[in-house]
């Protein structure tokens, strides 16, 4: 471990960012969505992850496990979550969090054969160190598992422009491009390996559960994308 608990503890509430504030704040109608308005989307993205379960192996760790639906899902077995609301609703299913932020995780390099950052990076102001981070923690033959709402997507550009309007989530998100990505985790030691796309009808027309397709499709909702670390 890098730190003591109390030191790690303290170093995750140091400040207050309105990416963690409003999760505080709205954190159970956050949890709601999941299984009201976001049920039928929550059940689609699972379906991708447990479709590509085959690089999924332990110890595994996620970072800004939120509310601890999709930790509990995948059976995860470590979880770091800086939002104090959000760790409490967790603990109610089972997982408990480690109150820390993915821009310093506290475990030594090489730890983890699978780390999980679902949704998470376009809650940072750091997206590019959270990556920093989970490479070191990875062991050299790990996986990291990405799930991401991609910018230029339909479903993007819809929360583009709720973020343009607003919305209380949203406003303070930052989505990102295929190509920004594949950057950020090139910078970080790490490179693309496979692909998952689910979410492939208009948010509009979305009524039930769909097959995963592997590969890219641009205007998916959500993408899986496992990430090895670069060899040679």
């Amino acid at each position: 471990m890098k730190y003591t608990f109390t030191e790690y503890a303290k170093n995750a509430m140091r400040e207050s960012e309105p990416q963690i504030e409003v999760f505080n704040v709205f954190g159970d109608e956050y949890d709601r969505w999941f299984e009201e308005k976001g049920k039928v989307i929550f059940e689609n993205e699972l379906l991708l992850f447990k479709t590509i379960n085959h690089y999924i192996r332990h110890p595994s760790i996620e970072i800004g496990s939120g509310s601890g639906r999709f930790a509990k899902e995948l059976k995860v077995d470590f979880a770091i979550e800086p939002s104090r609301k959000l760790r409490k609703i967790s603990i109610k299913r089972g997982i408990i969090p480690i109150a820390a932020r993915g821009e310093d995780i506290p475990f030594d390099d090489g730890v983890f054969k699978t780390v999980f950052i679902i949704v998470t990076l376009c809650f940072s102001r750091k997206p590019e160190l959270i990556l920093k981070e989970s490479a070191r923690i990875l062991q050299e033959d790990g996986n990291l598992i990405l799930g991401l709402v991609l910018k230029d997507s339909i479903w993007g550009r819809l929360y583009e422009k709720k973020k343009r309007e607003g919305h209380r989530f949203y406003s303070v998100a930052n989505f990102y491009t295929l190509y920004e990505i594949e950057k950020m985790l090139e910078s970080a030691g790490l490179e693309i390996h496979d692909i998952y796309s689910t979410l492939t009808m208009p948010p509009e027309r979305l009524n039930d559960i769909q097959k995963p397709v592997r590969g890219y499709i641009k205007d998916a909702g959500f993408v899986g994308i496992v990430a090895r670390k670069i060899r040679g």
